[in-house]
């Protein structure tokens, strides 16, 4: 597998230490993680440390961009035993594998109902494409341009682009309270990135009360989006 693209986005770094986030969203993505999985778009592993028990019969990083997949590798004794790393994107996969995951990843990529249908073909029977990206197109920001985001997303686009062959099995709103403060910064601060101090009250303070407003408001709206697929 070869490296086709350099990440222009600092934010992974950032976000390593948004670990209520990270758990919060692993409680709604581990029933759905089964077998062999494949998580494109690695990044830091930071998903990976939360998701990855160990209990998957393997799981595959893949990482397009060359010094990412260069820190993974320097990393590699940190992940569980399951785990083995690449260098490419979707098309450089050949086998078929269980669970496929796409963390922050589908909105940095310009084909993305293209990238989704491949993803799909590599997918075992009753296999899960779970994808989380951002939510809601009028939210698109300073942010979400320095970092590489073509767009965000809605339940409705995602409900068009389901792959052939699949099942929408699950798709909610994740984050009612960070929706808000995301708001925040499209009317009135205009920042490109958060700081960390802003970053760490948003996943200290609100990600918890989120988990309850999101149930309160049936994951009716949130920052971000989560959706899950099932191979037919």
């Amino acid at each position: 597998m070869n490296n086709v693209h350099q990440y222009p986005g600092k934010e992974l770094v950032l976000f390593e230490e948004a670990v209520a986030w990270k758990k919060y969203l692993a409680k709604k993505i581990q029933p759905f993680i089964h077998g062999t999985v494949l998580e494109v778009g690695a990044g830091l592993g930071t998903s990976t440390r939360i998701l990855n028990d160990g209990s998957a019969s393997s799981w595959q990083l893949l990482e397009p961009d060359q010094k990412m997949y260069a820190g993974l590798i320097e990393k590699k004794s940190s992940f569980p035993v399951n785990t083995s790393i690449y260098n490419g994107v979707i098309t450089d996969v050949g086998q078929h594998v269980d669970t496929i995951l796409y963390i922050d990843v589908l909105e940095h990529i310009e084909a993305d109902a293209a990238e989704l249908s491949l993803a799909a073909s590599h997918l075992n029977e009753k296999g899960h494409l779970i994808v989380l990206s951002p939510a809601f197109n009028f939210l698109y920001s300073e942010f979400d341009k320095a970092i590489g985001h073509f767009r965000r997303y809605s339940k409705k686009e995602l409900k068009k682009m389901a792959p052939a062959s699949t099942k929408l099995v699950s798709l909610q709103y994740l984050d009612s309270l960070g929706y808000f403060a995301s708001v925040a910064n499209k009317i009135f601060l205009h920042q490109t990135y958060p700081s960390r101090r802003q970053l760490v009250f948003w996943d200290k303070y609100l990600i918890p009360v989120s988990e309850i407003t999101d149930r309160l408001f049936l994951h009716s709206f949130g920052k971000s989006i989560l959706s899950v697929w099932e191979k037919q």
